[in-house]
């Protein structure tokens, strides 16, 4: 890891225009759902929590399409690792990159859209935990399938910021599990709670 240091420059406007969208996209979307829990004002004012949900939603999917593209423009800006620009790299990372949007996807099937984009925080709470896959395999197949696209995605590019910034997206995953699991946790512990009482 301490290589590619020699290969990026960090002082690159894209490149740190890269890590303040990757860092900013997880701290809104808590910031918001943290909010919208204790407020409830996003359900007023758009009128009910599945509305509010959606809107949401919507901005994250906007906001991840704007780290997408940083992340991509920051790649094209900086050199290529020579030892990475081979058809085997390429081939190893449309490999992971598949399997990462296969976690992705089969992970927003199982979620729906509202399990996806915190409907937990609005009120919308799911029946039961989901335990079908990819959930049987790993935790947050979400996020670390998002990583393993942004993985793949720099290995097809021979790309060591990439690689630097995939690190980054992995470390702004972990703080998020870390921040939103107890969180989460909480909240269906009190709908067991009052499903009991009642």
């Amino acid at each position: 890891m301490a290589q590619l240091f020699g290969y990026v420059d960090m002082t690159d406007s894209g490149f740190i225009a890269a890590i303040l969208s990757i860092a900013f996209n997880p701290f809104f979307w808590n910031v918001v759902a943290r909010w919208e829990h204790k407020t409830r004002a996003l359900s007023r004012v758009c009128g009910s929590p599945h509305t509010a949900c959606y809107c949401l939603g919507t901005v994250i999917l906007m906001l991840n399409c704007v780290r997408s593209h940083c992340f991509t423009e920051a790649m094209k800006s900086q050199p290529k690792l020579e030892g990475l620009d081979s058809h085997w790299a390429y081939c190893s990372g449309l490999v992971i990159l598949a399997v990462g949007t296969l976690f992705v996807i089969s992970s927003f099937l199982a979620l729906g859209f509202t399990g996806t984009f915190l409907g937990d925080y609005f009120g919308i709470l799911m029946e039961a935990k989901v335990t079908s896959f990819p959930f049987s395999i790993l935790d947050n197949p979400m996020y670390w399938g998002s990583t393993a696209v942004y993985l793949g995605w720099s290995l097809m590019h021979a790309s060591p910021a990439g690689l630097l910034l995939t690190a980054v997206v992995a470390i702004s995953y972990t703080i998020a599990v870390l921040y939103e699991g107890p969180f989460t946790e909480e909240i269906y512990r009190r709908k067991q709670k009052g499903a009991k009482t009642k």
